[in-house]
């Protein structure tokens, strides 16, 4: 069974820098897109960044040239580089995948991290 499990959150000052993790465990052949989202109080849940099987990229206009999305499909990880941290990047910070191909399974869609907390104090 495929698990999203993400690290990397904490709590830090503005302007300061964090990397978020997210490794996809099971019997894993490949993944399409694996994205970051956030979800701050009382808001909806938005697409901060994407990157897809062929490394293109897309990201919100709340964190261009700020933050960075890599992967490294060896190790079925995505990252989130955070630079220049602001209070209103506060927010709980999900991983999602929406295709996996797997062993067993065959493919299986959308799953998602149980999420990671990101504080920033200003």
């Amino acid at each position: 069974q495929v698990q999203l499990v993400e690290s990397g959150g904490g709590l830090v000052q503005a302007g300061e820098s964090l990397r978020l993790s997210c490794v996809a465990s099971g019997s894993i052949y490949s993944i399409n897109d694996m994205a970051w989202f956030r979800q701050a109080p009382g808001r909806q849940r938005e697409l901060v960044a994407r990157i897809g099987s062929g490394g293109n990229t897309y990201y919100a206009d709340s964190v261009k040239g700020r933050f960075t999305i890599s992967r490294d499909d060896d190790k079925n990880t995505v990252y989130l580089q955070m630079y220049s941290l602001k209070p209103q990047d506060t927010a709980v910070y999900y991983c999602h995948v929406d295709r996996i191909s797997t062993v067993y399974q065959g493919i299986v869609y959308d799953y998602w991290g149980q999420g990671t907390q990101v504080t920033v104090s200003s």
